[in-house]
């Protein structure tokens, strides 16, 4: 399966589905792949599939198509091929298999003649993350480095890549990730201020997003950056080094860099797979004084290459961070909108009921028809009930709650629940057999949540049940020492195999349009919330068993005390 991901642009996270056809890519509604960019043509190109393979054609656009950064006529597209489309850059994929037949090139096998592969070394990731860094805090090389120091400087920078690589790879917070960074090179240079400029995806101008100052509760003062070297930096994607930078032929005695008064700077790109997501610029001042004194640099090219490798780094990062979160989004979009269509549709049938019990009443009141409007009246209240039960049900699955515990007798609350489910049995032509037991159980319980849990489970045996001539529906109540177990038992056609493991899945039902696919979810949601669990047990044809299981002492964290008490009677 081929798509193209949006990974920069209008669309950043969207799925393009690319067909084995022919595809007309444009903001043309009538384009197969639609995109919503001003700067797009009508219709700007097109993907065919001829032989196997994938070929992308510019159909005379104004502005042109660009694969990896390349205006093209016609491209035989490869995995990882970045499109760009107006303002838009995509990212061409295609799904494989997850092995190949390369798969029996490779045995895992276990060791031969006891002989064991000795470890000599081992590096705690976590230990590591949380080691302070005082100690690590590593010489700053200079210019010149003596020849037995190299080593020590070799191992420095491995170590510096090292702890760049960790941070990096435990956060996908961005802003975290960022002062992470600019800590790392803070301890790693003596640079007397930082910042970490991101590139907007709408605008592609660069913006400000971490700074720091060496000097604690230093007065905020506004840091100057020279566009100068910004600009060239983005342009030739290339790290710079600057020492004094008024007398650097390449920018040309910009007033912006004189301004600053900078006596040194590195400003290096953060260049990821599919372009320059930023800039990393650190800079240091030093006084005219100290500088007579002296003639040693502050920065050399080997700080420049270090960071330039951390700016690499950290853009990859940040585009895998906005990759999944653009996933993420995409993906709750997708659950929105098949939520939205599934409560559409139910909604839809609750109305129509709604309006045709009210035009019964309507005929009725001409008519003066008394019968016709207690019809029609019977129908709005069978809605209504409809109504309140997936109002219900939406509030119960919306959002994680602590149960509101008091002490109740359990047999009550069926109680109630077989009383209401009373006329839904008898429209069904179903029995009813509530065996109730003679003990009194006080449970601390949330009673209004088990209500409308048993309440969906007996339901549910009901419309089982619906469809046979002798359709019965038991429920009992069982005790152990540790648990009670609600029982509904029903005769009715039973779940397939095959549905027994989505059959708890919201909005999975087998009612059509008799049914919302809650009601077992919000059961099972309440259950779990309790301490419980629901069991299941069908067989098709023959009925089915579901069991409420809810612990006798669950674990409270109100305070209350748990406690059953059982008395005659």
């Amino acid at each position: 399966m081929a798509s193209l991901y949006v990974v920069r642009g209008a669309g950043v996270g969207t799925h393009y589905l690319v067909r084995k056809t022919k595809q007309k890519i444009g903001r043309d509604n009538h384009c197969e792949i639609h995109l919503d960019d001003s700067e797009a043509s009508r219709v700007h190109a097109e993907i065919e599939y001829l032989d196997g393979k994938y070929f992308l054609r510019d159909l005379d656009s104004s502005n042109g198509t660009f694969v990896n950064g390349k205006r093209i006529d016609q491209h035989l597209l490869a995995v990882g091929d970045r499109v760009q489309i107006g303002r838009q850059l995509m990212l061409f994929r295609i799904a494989f298999r997850p092995f190949g037949p390369e798969d029996d090139d490779v045995d895992i096998v276990q060791n031969q003649n006891n002989e064991s592969s000795q470890i000599i070394g081992r590096v705690d990731i976590e230990q590591q993350l949380l080691e302070e860094t005082d100690d690590w805090t590593a010489k700053v090389p200079t210019a010149k480095v003596p020849s037995n120091q190299a080593s020590s400087q070799a191992k420095s920078h491995w170590e510096i890549m090292y702890r760049t690589a960790l941070a990096v790879s435990r956060t996908l917070d961005i802003d975290q990730l960022l002062h992470q960074i600019l800590d790392l090179i803070f301890q790693w240079v003596r640079c007397d201020r930082g910042c970490i400029m991101l590139t907007d995806l709408e605008s592609g101008e660069l913006r400000p997003s971490c700074r720091r100052n060496r000097v604690a509760n230093q007065p905020s003062a506004r840091m100057s950056i020279s566009k100068t070297i910004l600009e060239y930096v983005c342009k030739k994607e290339e790290g710079v080094l600057t020492s004094d930078a008024c007398d650097d032929d390449r920018w040309n005695s910009s007033a912006s860099i004189s301004a600053g008064g900078i006596r040194e700077a590195i400003c290096v790109p953060m260049k990821g797979r599919y372009g320059n997501v930023g800039v990393i610029y650190i800079d240091t001042s030093i006084s005219a004084g100290k500088h007579a004194l002296t003639s040693e640099r502050v920065f050399n090219e080997e700080h420049l290459k270090m960071l330039v490798a951390i700016g690499h780094q950290a853009a990859l990062a940040i585009e895998d961070t906005n990759y999944y979160q653009s996933m993420v989004h995409a993906e709750r979009l997708a659950a929105m909108g098949q939520t939205i269509a599934t409560l559409s549709h139910h909604i839809k049938n609750i109305v129509q009921g709604l309006r045709g019990g009210g035009y019964l009443i309507d005929q009725g009141i001409k008519t003066n028809d008394l019968a016709v409007v207690k019809n029609g009246w019977r129908i709005c209240e069978r809605n209504q009930e409809r109504i309140e039960t997936f109002v219900m049900d939406m509030l119960t699955m919306s959002k994680d709650r602590k149960p509101n515990r008091a002490a109740v007798d359990l047999r009550t609350i069926i109680d109630e629940v077989v009383e209401i489910s009373a006329t839904h049995a008898k429209d069904k032509s179903v029995s009813l057999n509530w065996q109730r037991p003679a003990t009194f159980l006080e449970l601390m319980l949330d009673g209004e949540a088990i209500h409308r849990a048993i309440l969906n489970l007996i339901g549910n045996a009901i419309d089982a049940c619906a469809d046979k001539s002798d359709g019965i529906v038991e429920i009992g109540l069982t005790t152990t020492s540790d648990q009670i177990r609600v029982e509904v038992r029903d005769n009715g056609i039973g779940i397939a195999e095959n549905d027994l493991n989505r059959i708890f899945s919201m909005f999975e039902s087998n009612k059509g349009n008799r049914g919302t696919g809650l009601g077992l979810p919000v059961s099972l949601k309440i259950a779990k919330e309790h301490g419980g669990t629901i069991e299941l047990r069908s067989e098709v044809g023959s009925g089915t068993i579901f069991e409420l299981v809810l612990p006798i002492k669950p674990n409270l964290s109100n305070g209350q005390e748990d406690r059953v008490r059982t008395i005659p009677g």
